[in-house]
């Protein structure tokens, strides 16, 4: 009898145990769902604010039913609010989720997209388009800036992941040749804005500024089909990235394949990155301020933190949108500058209100 009853007050702490975890994992996704509707009340927010006025009823009407509404409300909707809408959406969200991957693979709190070059490259690219009118890519004028942009952000995370794999480089090492690819294609692109003319030298500052209002819907399509496809890999692989969170050796000690995860992670978090920025130009601190938000609210586990960072990149990013539509009456200004000036106080208030954590 005496047998039968000692194991009891084990099972009452591992059942009291586990109902604390299902609260918790509760609790996170109640935050989840939170933040989505949060970013969801941003897109919409985003879509009704606009330098022309239109009453709600119409914007709707031309929502639902376009080919019923007006030429110049479906104009005006479907033209230019919706997409500058999508984009922020969509872009706040890539970046973010390669944001909080890139923090996790390189185990760098301060790690964000542009850590290894990516926004200096597709400046150089885009920059090259626009000054010398040299594109690697056939896809004509519209999208000559943005397919040269694209190429050149890839070229530089290949030319990371080659030398990691020829040298079996470790992230310190991957992280500072990211610093050289920087400081190379900043040379570069200060070379292409000396020799441009006063017109190419607008263009080209414009599109380091960040821009939301330059997609086209077809290259909304193929951002939105990379998410679609880059973050349910991210989340398969959830367990795996959290242990990285205990670096590399122990992650190695439990079973996990370090050098494969990191080169298939930073593949992952190159094309989001290379796409979003070739998109809509360079925009800072989305891919550093919505990891470390939705780090702050869910913790660590990446089943958590990747939908968190997703959902919290995209509110902000569309936030940030809304502000440069009501910023200066009747100017949108560049929503990168706005990222900018909001990023540093809020990623400041994250600093000093986190819970203090140890990053290997």
């Amino acid at each position: 009898m005496t047998a039968t009853a000692a194991p009891a007050p084990h099972r009452d702490r591992a059942g009291a145990g586990e109902r604390a975890y299902r609260r918790l994992a509760r609790r996170r996704c109640a935050v989840v769902a939170l933040l989505a509707v949060l970013a969801a009340a941003a897109f919409c927010a985003d879509i009704v604010v606009g330098g022309a006025q239109m009453p709600l009823a119409d914007l709707a009407h031309t929502l639902v039913a376009p080919f019923d509404a007006r030429a110049v409300d479906r104009e005006v909707v479907w033209q230019i609010r919706l997409p500058m809408s999508v984009t922020a959406v969509l872009v706040g969200a890539a970046l973010s989720v390669a944001g909080v991957e890139m923090q996790t693979i390189l185990g760098n709190p301060l790690a964000e997209p542009y850590t290894l070059g990516i926004s200096a490259a597709a400046g150089f690219g885009a920059a090259l388009v626009a000054v010398l009118g040299v594109s690697v890519l056939p896809f004509g004028a519209n999208l000559g800036m943005a397919a040269s942009a694209w190429v050149f952000a890839i070229g530089a995370c290949a030319a990371i992941l080659v030398f990691s794999r020829v040298r079996g480089a470790g992230a310190e090492s991957m992280i500072l040749l990211g610093i050289a690819i920087v400081f190379l294609f900043n040379a570069l692109l200060a070379l292409m804005q000396y020799i441009a003319s006063e017109v190419q030298l607008q263009q080209v500052i414009f599109w380091t500024l960040g821009s939301l209002g330059r997609a086209t819907w077809p290259q909304l399509g193929l951002l939105a089909g990379l998410v679609a496809v880059v973050v349910p890999l991210f989340y398969r692989s959830a367990w795996t990235l959290t242990a990285f969170r205990l670096g590399d050796d122990r992650a190695a000690a439990l079973g996990v394949n370090v050098d494969r995860v990191r080169t298939a992670s930073l593949i992952g978090v190159s094309v989001l990155a290379a796409t979003a920025v070739s998109i809509a130009g360079t925009i800072g601190f989305i891919g550093l301020v919505g990891p470390h938000i939705a780090r702050a609210l869910v913790g660590e586990d990446q089943r958590f933190l990747l939908p968190a960072s997703l959902f919290s990149g995209a509110a902000l990013l569309a936030g940030a949108s809304v502000i440069s539509k009501l910023l200066v009456p009747g100017v949108i200004v560049p929503v990168g500058v706005i990222t900018s000036l909001v990023g540093v106080p809020v990623f400041l208030l994250v600093i000093m209100t986190r819970r203090q954590r140890s990053w290997t």
